[in-house]
């Protein structure tokens, strides 16, 4: 397989895993345009230099699949020139503030309680599998918007792991990637200069132990398992990836055409 991303990639000071998903393959020999699609943690942090780096990817869209509780904690996107923003909350890979308040400041013992014996993973795996039965609507109008005027766009959510790893590879799927890339290009977020930093509150006598980041590990990194469980999802509720991209999006043939039109070499 070739090279995931541009060996340009950049690496931006305050504006995690970043980056363009050109190159990867199709199951008919195209090649996914470098350019016009990226991908990322949220823009609230950007510096200047990063947000003049975003500036010159000529940007039409910035999707931001964040909800309320995120952009609450950290703040609203960059703004930048010219660029519309559509904001499309999509269910938190963990179900909300209440629970990120507990990772930040919870003792062990909770942490236990609520993340062992396998419970943070299978959190995550139920998660997924919600995104992708109860998202269809704002899946479906990322690719419309994609296949109409939205590109060069840019997907993000807070660690641009979950919610926008979830909305890349459903646009991987209509634009025919093969499965193998759309899997590698996922797991790419899980390199040590792209990972969403953990925070916890100074005031845990657990703090940063090895057993708290062993009981947090699974809901920080991105698993091979948590998108095949979205792969499962697609293929137990529609029966396969076209009939999902049909009936279960609405998105037909002629639109994917569109689509690979824009985004294909």
């Amino acid at each position: 397989m070739t090279q995931q991303i541009p060996s340009t990639e950049p690496e931006l000071a305050r504006v995690r895993n970043f980056r363009d998903v050109g190159g990867l393959p199709t199951v008919d020999g195209r090649r996914v345009r470098h350019g016009v699609l990226f991908r990322s943690g949220h823009l609230a942090h950007a510096t200047e230099e990063d947000a003049a780096f975003l500036a010159s990817l000529g940007l039409h869209t910035i999707f931001d699949f964040r909800n309320a509780a995120d952009q609450k904690l950290e703040g609203p996107d960059v703004e930048l020139p010219g660029v519309r923003n559509v904001n499309l909350p999509l269910s938190d890979p963990a179900d909300g503030a209440g629970f990120w308040k507990m990772v930040r400041d919870g003792e062990i013992e909770q942490l236990r309680e609520v993340l062992g014996d396998g419970k943070a993973a299978d959190r995550m795996i139920v998660s997924y599998r919600t995104v992708i039965t109860e998202r269809t609507a704002e899946h479906t109008r990322v690719l419309r918007s994609l296949a109409e005027d939205s590109v060069p766009a840019l997907m993000h959510c807070a660690a641009g792991k979950d919610r926008a790893g979830l909305s890349i590879a459903v646009t991987l799927l209509a634009l025919g990637v093969e499965r193998e890339a759309i899997v590698a290009d996922y797991l790419e977020s899980n390199a040590k200069h792209r990972r969403y930093k953990v925070y916890r509150s100074g005031s845990s006598s657990a703090g940063y132990s090895p057993e708290v980041m062993e009981l947090l590990s699974p809901l920080f990194e991105a698993r091979a398992e948590y998108l095949a469980a979205a792969f499962e999802t697609i293929e137990e509720t529609w029966g396969g990836v076209e009939a999902y991209l049909e009936q279960g999006l609405g998105v037909t043939p002629e639109i994917r055409e569109r689509l690979r039109g824009r985004l294909l070499d």
